[in-house]
C-alpha cells in the first residue's frame, strides 16, 4: 500500500465503529498517525488498537464545544498538528416532523452539523500553522434525494454539502482544500438500526433489499467509501476542493437527479 500520509497527523472522528473505524485504519496503513474520535471510548481504544501505527483514543462527543475544543489541542500536543481532518461522526434518528422530539432534532442537528463545524473551526488553526491540510466532511445520498421520516438527518446532510462548499472558498489561501463524502446505503451499525427500526423482517434481509436499489447490487461496505477518503485527502488531490463526491454504488443515477 502507498505511504501517503507518512509524517502527517489525522483526526478522524466518529471512528469508534463503521465508516470512521474504516478510514482510521486506512489512513494509519499509508502512514498516518490517527487521532481516533468517539463518544465511545472502548470503541475508539479497539479501533485505535487496530489501526496500529501510534493511533490514539480520545473520547469526543463532537456536539460539545468545550470537548472538542481541547480534544484538538491535545492532538497538537501530543501529535505536534494536525494535517487531515475527517468529519464521519453522524447520528440519525426516524420520524415525522410533528412527532419528532427537539431533544431528537438537537441530537441529529448537533452531531452531523454543529458536530462538523467544531471540530473543523479548532482543527483549521492547526492546519495553518502545518502550511495547510486537507479536510472531509460527510453529508450523504439523502441530502440531494431524501425519503421518508428523515427530516433532521438530510437537513443536516444538506447544511454539510453547502458549508464544505464556503469552507474551500474561505480556507484556499491557507492551502487547505475541503471536500464532501456522500454515501449511499453502507453496511454499518447505523444502518443496522434503521433497518431494525422501520422493517419488521430480518434485518439482514432488509439491508440486502436496500443494496439490491443501487446499480452495483449490493450495500456499499465501509472500506469502499474510505479508499475515497484516502484520495481526497491525499496530495494526489491537490486541485480538487470544494465538491461534493458521490460513493453511493450508482443510486442517484438510476434516481435520475
Amino acid at each position: 500500500m502507498t505511504q501517503r500520509f507518512t509524517d502527517k497527523v489525522a483526526v478522524v472522528t466518529g471512528a469508534g465503529a463503521g465508516i470512521g473505524a474504516a478510514v482510521a485504519r486506512r489512513l494509519a496503513a499509508e502512514g498516518a498517525r490517527v487521532a481516533v474520535f468517539d463518544r465511545d471510548l472502548p470503541a475508539a481504544r479497539e479501533t485505535a488498537r487496530v489501526a496500529g501505527g501510534g493511533a490514539e483514543a480520545f473520547e469526543v462527543d463532537v456536539s460539545a464545544p468545550a470537548g472538542v475544543r481541547d480534544a484538538m489541542a491535545e492532538v497538537v500536543e501530543r501529535f505536534g498538528g494536525i494535517d487531515v481532518l475527517v468529519n464521519v461522526a453522524g447520528v440519525v434518528r426516524y420520524g415525522e416532523v410533528p412527532d419528532f422530539s427537539e431533544q431528537d432534532w438537537d441530537l441529529v442537528i448537533g452531531t452531523n452539523l454543529t458536530g462538523t463545524f467544531l471540530t473543523t473551526k479548532y482543527a483549521i488553526p492547526a492546519m495553518r500553522a502545518r502550511g495547510g491540510g486537507s479536510i472531509v466532511t460527510f453529508a450523504s445520498a439523502q441530502a440531494f434525494a431524501s425519503q421518508p421520516l428523515v427530516a433532521a438527518y438530510s437537513a443536516s446532510k444538506g447544511a454539510v454539502v453547502s458549508m464544505t462548499r464556503t469552507l474551500a472558498l474561505d480556507h484556499a489561501k491557507d492551502n487547505i482544500r475541503v471536500n464532501c463524502v456522500c454515501p449511499g446505503s453502507v453496511e454499518t451499525p447505523m444502518l443496522q438500526y434503521g433497518a431494525e427500526l422501520l422493517d419488521e423482517r430480518d434485518p439482514k434481509e432488509t439491508m440486502r433489499d436496500w443494496g439490491g436499489q443501487h446499480p452495483i447490487g449490493r450495500l456499499i461496505q465501509p472500506e469502499d467509501v474510505a479508499t475515497v477518503v484516502a484520495f481526497l485527502a491525499s496530495d494526489d488531490a491537490s486541485v480538487i476542493t470544494g465538491a461534493s463526491h458521490l460513493v453511493d454504488g450508482g443510486l442517484l443515477a438510476r434516481l435520475g437527479v
